[in-house]
């Protein structure tokens, strides 16, 4: 297929439909995993047939199909392997996330038409690393989640241009480095680079003495107990153009174990906020024809402006920025400030370099960089902030979250855990699926009911590449499959009709406040 020259919206899918929802709601591509050897067992997954009839869809759309196999694979494994790729590599997909030598060797050998691309688990962190890698074969890096944005611009300068860089944009973190964890296997005996993990880093945990038993003491004192390694989700929406400015070339939302309804939240917001991009950025106009080919802002060797951009000419003001920043309330994310930089890059007036980036010069999530002489950190060109409308910066919270952060792309503010609850943050849940529309009786909506919807209650519809649109259930009029009259709709999984003059598509879904979320607004 043709490669698209501008940002990649990646959503997951942990089953067919996840699929579909993904490509019917704006991904560019979708990562999903086979039956075996992906990083994720508890979502259903995908059958080779699954594969055919999805990457066929996907297609269809101008969307591409990634295939997760990306598990540490052991001695017994590594033929079950071999004959699981040559399998896959008929069925149409597009490219494999692997993070094993042994894997990637063998998917070129049975599958050279599959593009590979190196997964996070695989844990890059320097340009050495994606280099070795593309000359082994690979397309594409996944970075370290502990990755700042200064280092994607490090890397991007010092890659081949041809080289994709992938990075997280949102959703679940996982306190162990890249994901390479032990603690599920020592407590369960779930094999977490297996796909297995019970997630123990979430649980609540307490002391207890020895001579004492029963008697539990919370590690923190609160009446929540603790919780003493449960991270923070990611949240970058509202800061996609620093990180695309910053050299990545695909948005990896997580969330394969995620439902429909958040594949199909997440990827319409993200897909938004990247075409808004694109056309404030002035690659494309409101229609999507492009008007310049899309470009990064990274000053990179050999760049007329690479030798000013050095860190000494830059002026790094981000902790002062950030010093007196309130904590987030709950469910709400923390708010992000604004950073003044003096830079002499080019030519440009003082007044020109007042830009979104956070932080120009390095500053490491671990200790202080040796680097070699003559080397420049790869700065970013000054480019005005591109701000989301209120109703596309309010769908991440509209959607089951944890607590929010940016990760680590600003040290100033990095992702923490939360130690006094591990739960979500439930404000939207699902009331139905739109399954057809008819003009007939002023318009009426034909939908698949998921939960209570009563007349007089306010619903929203989630519309691909617009805003929500937000409708009054009538107070008369709703029925069910066989057209009899109901005074509400409150049996899940069954077909129920309400009046709606509104053309709503097939497959949107349909949402509501929670009633204590409503209280609490009121």
């Amino acid at each position: 297929m043709q490669r698209r020259n501008k940002p990649e919206v990646l959503a997951p899918a942990g089953n067919l439909r996840g699929l579909k929802t993904a490509v019917d709601y704006g991904a560019d591509a979708v990562y999903c995993g086979g039956k075996a050897f992906g990083m994720r067992s508890a979502p259903k997954n995908l059958s080779l047939e699954d594969f055919e009839e999805g990457s066929r869809y996907a297609h269809e759309h101008g969307a591409r199909v990634y295939v997760t196999c990306n598990v540490l694979p052991r001695n017994s494994e590594v033929e079950a392997i071999r004959d699981y790729l040559g399998q896959l590599k008929d069925t149409g997909v597009d490219a494999l996330i692997v993070s094993d030598f042994g894997v990637m060797m063998t998917a070129r050998e049975v599958a050279p038409e599959l593009e590979l691309h190196v997964s996070t688990q695989a844990g890059v962190t320097n340009y050495g690393a994606a280099r070795a890698f593309y000359e082994l074969g690979a397309k594409r890096v996944v970075l370290a989640r502990e990755m700042d944005l200064q280092a994607v611009r490090d890397i991007r300068a010092r890659i081949p241009e041809d080289m994709d860089i992938e990075c997280f944009v949102h959703g679940a973190m996982c306190m162990a480095f890249s994901g390479r964890c032990l603690f599920s296997n020592y407590l369960t005996g779930r094999d977490g680079n297996h796909g297995e993990c019970a997630q123990p880093c979430r649980w609540k945990y307490s002391i207890v003495e020895e001579k004492r038993p029963g008697q539990y003491f919370p590690i923190e004192q609160t009446e929540n107990g603790a919780y003493l390694f449960n991270s923070q989700d990611m949240n970058m929406l509202e800061h996609i153009d620093d990180l695309i400015d910053s050299g990545a070339t695909s948005l990896k939302i997580e969330g394969r174990s995620k439902s429909a309804y958040y594949i199909a939240a997440m990827t319409n917001a993200y897909k938004t906020a990247v075409n808004q991009y694109m056309v404030e950025r002035g690659f494309e106009d409101a229609e999507g024809n492009e008007i310049k080919p899309f470009h990064d802002m990274v000053i990179r060797p050999g760049d007329p402006d690479f030798a000013n951009a050095a860190p000494d000419n830059i002026e790094h003001n981000a902790d002062k920025a950030f010093a007196g920043v309130p904590d987030a309330e709950d469910g709400q994310a923390a708010p992000q400030v604004n950073t003044v930089h003096c830079a002499n890059i080019g030519n440009a007036d003082d007044g020109n370099l007042s830009y979104h980036a956070r932080s120009t010069r390095r500053k490491s999530n671990t200790a202080a960089e040796i680097l070699p002489e003559g080397w420049h950190h790869a700065a970013v060109r000054p480019a005005p902030h591109v701000e989301l409308p209120d109703w596309l910066k309010e769908e991440p919270y509209k959607v089951a979250h944890r607590d929010y952060s940016t990760g680590f792309y600003y040290p100033q503010r990095k992702v923490t855990q939360r130690t006094d609850r591990a739960g979500y943050f439930r404000s939207w849940l699902v009331v139905g699926e739109a399954l057809s529309w008819s003009p007939d009786e002023g318009g009426r909506l034909t939908m698949m009911s998921r939960n209570k919807i009563e007349p007089g209650q306010q619903v929203e519809f989630l519309l691909a590449g617009e805003p929500p649109l937000a409708y009054i259930v009538p107070d008369s009029g709703l029925r069910d499959a066989d057209g009899n009259p109901v005074a509400a709709i409150n049996n899940p999984a069954h077909v129920f009709s309400i009046p709606c003059p509104h053309n709503v598509p097939a497959n949107t879904a349909i949402r509501s406040r929670t009633k204590q979320a409503t209280l609490k607004a009121e």
